[in-house]
């Protein structure tokens, strides 16, 4: 059988092509981002009630939702803050699988919305909850909407570019920094209410029942369903003005809004303020989408604040990309990309100093195979091209020349004896193939439980052993079938390998620069192994010198 495989040259092909069109597929088509998709299992739990004290957030927020996450398992610790008008939730999750993480996440979002029904202020708005990941946890730009004054016209078109953000694809969540919403500002004297019998919780639960959107159910119009809402709400100070209250100890008494109180327009209170070059501004933090390519997602923002910089010519509003941080991830991408091709360039020169042109063609098909199966299955299992993955490929670089090497070296060397091509690649099989695999496999063990680290680093570091153990799995698979198909293609008969090798002056070079290596290696090593006892006390002392820098700190 194994005769077979190696003969199906047509077999050996259209595989080989197959696998350099998916990985160069799987290497355009890959997300680009600086690091692999983390879920660090956080969960935030942000609610606003508007208007309370950093102890009433305390009180009636964040002590009844501490309640009830804590029915919720697998909880490492949860650490709260409460401050004017928001209170926030850190929950910290042990280390969990993504299905049985997904389950708690639920279980919290249930149990605090039950307890957002029951017991918050109905002031209160819905608990904000989020998966803390590499995506939605870190801001991937910061985009700022800047003007010549802090007026409306500036935030109407802040509201406008924050929902042409949002309809981006790639953008999972838009934050809006300094954009101060408008309210119609009632302002009493104490005085005054006194002397009519009112309290001011008078005018706030008054205005807060009659102000407000009722949805009052369907109703049948013609044969046809329609639903009821009256809108409440009011943006008009007029309209607010002729609203009359009345003291709860006499409730006939009606008492103008505006004979008691001013109503004006205002916006809400600032919590944050942006200022970008000297001018006032509004900014938009954008999270991207799990797996989102990053560089493509910042392309298409540029690409809106352009566009919509032409509009905004003469306005004295503009749009500006303040933070970038593609920036970090392209100059990773490009270093370790550059390190992976220099690495090639120097294991490719080698491989044509010492073992000439045809076998440095031969690894660099068998590289290229292995680099391209390789990210083939990290674009299947879902994997991002960022720093780790490049990292693991680098790394893995050198592994991979040497199966190749040897099994090529090892058919080259029976093909200029005069063996057949087939009886060529049996042979030299029958006398490597155990020691490669030997070599391969205790490489893939020392790297293995790389992947069984725990916590966040243990996240981190899975895909750099994932990627070494994939490729030199792959390059086994080319050194035992693919390359030795190829040899056998590419063989040329003795007589004319033996003239090639007569007539070559850079044959004779090599054979001559070759030789003069294997003599002085020899010396070399007899040297050494003549005086055992010196060289292994040298090695012995040189351990112990890297453990005690280790321990000392100095590393």
């Amino acid at each position: 059988m194994y005769k077979s495989l190696l003969t199906n040259h047509p077999l050996v092909n259209i595989l080989f092509t197959v696998v350099l069109l998916m990985g160069m597929l799987a290497y355009v088509n890959m997300p680009r981002e600086q690091d692999p998709e983390i879920n660090f299992n956080w969960v935030v739990v942000r609610t606003i009630l508007p208007g309370a004290s950093a102890e009433d957030v305390e009180q009636l927020v964040t002590g009844p939702l501490e309640d009830a996450v804590r029915n919720v398992q697998d909880i490492r610790w949860v650490t709260s803050t409460s401050r004017e008008n928001v209170s926030k939730l850190l929950i910290r999750f042990r280390d969990l699988s993504e299905r049985q993480f997904d389950k708690r996440i639920n279980d919290v979002r249930r149990e605090v919305q039950a307890k957002a029904n029951d017991e918050l202020p109905d002031e209160a708005e819905d608990p904000w909850i989020l998966e803390v990941t590499t995506s939605s946890g870190f801001p991937t730009a910061m985009v700022v909407v800047q003007g010549q004054a802090d007026d409306e016209s500036l935030r109407q078109t802040a509201r406008l570019v924050g929902q042409d953000l949002e309809r981006l694809a790639g953008v999972d969540r838009l934050t809006t920094i300094g954009l101060r919403e408008p309210e119609l500002h009632v302002e009493f004297e104490a005085r005054e209410l006194a002397a009519r019998g009112l309290q001011a919780t008078d005018i706030a639960d008054s205005l807060g029942q009659a102000f407000r959107d009722t949805f009052a159910g369907k109703t049948q119009v013609a044969g046809n369903e329609w639903l009821v809402r009256v809108e409440g709400t009011t943006n008009d100070p007029e309209v607010l003005s002729d609203f009359q209250v009345s003291p709860r100890q006499d409730p006939n008494s009606l008492i103008a809004l505006d004979d008691i109180a001013r109503i004006k327009r205002g916006r809400e209170d600032a919590i944050h303020l942006v200022s970008f070059g000297g001018r006032p501004g509004i900014a938009h933090s954008v999270a991207k989408i799990a797996n989102t390519n990053t560089i493509k997602l910042i392309d298409r923002i540029n690409d809106y604040i352009e566009s919509k910089n032409e509009q905004l010519e003469g306005t004295g509003i503009r749009l500006v990309l303040a933070d970038d941080q593609t920036i970090p991830t392209r100059d990773a991408l490009n270093i370790m990309r550059n390190n992976a091709v220099l690495g090639l360039g120097l294991v490719l020169f080698v491989c044509w100093l010492f073992l000439g042109i045809r076998i440095a063609i031969m690894v660099l098909l068998g590289i290229i195979f292995s680099i391209c199966g390789t990210l083939w299955v990290l674009d299947a299992t879902g994997n991002t091209l960022n720093v780790s993955v490049l990292l693991g490929i680098v790394i893995v670089l050198g592994m991979l020349v040497d199966d190749a090497v040897v099994v090529v070296e090892a058919m080259f060397y029976r093909l200029q004896r005069g063996a057949d091509g087939l009886d060529a690649a049996i042979e030299a099989l029958r006398e490597v193939g155990k020691p490669v695999t030997s070599a391969v496999m205790t490489t893939m063990a020392a790297f293995l439980p790389l992947m069984l680290m725990p916590g966040i680093v243990g996240k981190f570091m899975f895909v750099i052993p994932f990627v070494v153990t994939v490729g030199l799995a792959v390059s086994l698979i080319e050194a035992f079938w693919i390359l030795p198909s190829h040899v056998m293609t590419f063989r040329a008969t003795r007589e004319k390998r033996a003239r090639h090798e007569r007539h070559s002056p850079r044959n004779d070079r090599r054979s001559y620069w070759t030789h003069w290596i294997r003599v002085k290696y020899t010396l070399a090593l007899c040297y050494v192994m003549r005086r055992p006892v010196p060289f292994l006390a040298s090695g012995a002392l040189a351990f112990v010198l890297a453990v005690g820098a280790v321990a000392g700190g100095m590393i």
